[in-house]
């Protein structure tokens, strides 16, 4: 079985999960996961995390290795890119 790329990981999670924005960064073992989801709204980050375990299934045990991710509701990310947006206004200078 070869190691799943970063599109792959994308798509997998993205087939179990609503996504409004989802990014995957990785070496085929090890993998970032930035996740936007309606489905998030009112939950723990445990929750978020054990909902995105739930999508990937199987695949979690069998094929990635590890997995760090970030996971925000649109209204937080919203919030998140807004002061990312300001931050870079201020260094820009």
């Amino acid at each position: 079985m070869t190691d799943p790329t970063p599109q792959d990981v994308q798509r997998y999670i993205a087939d179990g999960l609503t996504c409004d924005h989802l990014e995957v960064e990785g070496d085929g073992r090890h993998f970032f996961a930035t996740i936007v989801s309606p489905e998030f709204e009112g939950l723990l980050r445990i929750r978020r995390h054990q909902r995105v375990y739930a999508a990937l299934g199987d695949r979690m045990r069998e094929q990635i290795h590890a997995l760090s991710m970030k996971t925000l509701t649109p209204a937080e990310w919203a919030s998140q890119r807004a002061l990312d947006g300001t931050t870079a206004a201020r260094h820009s200078h």
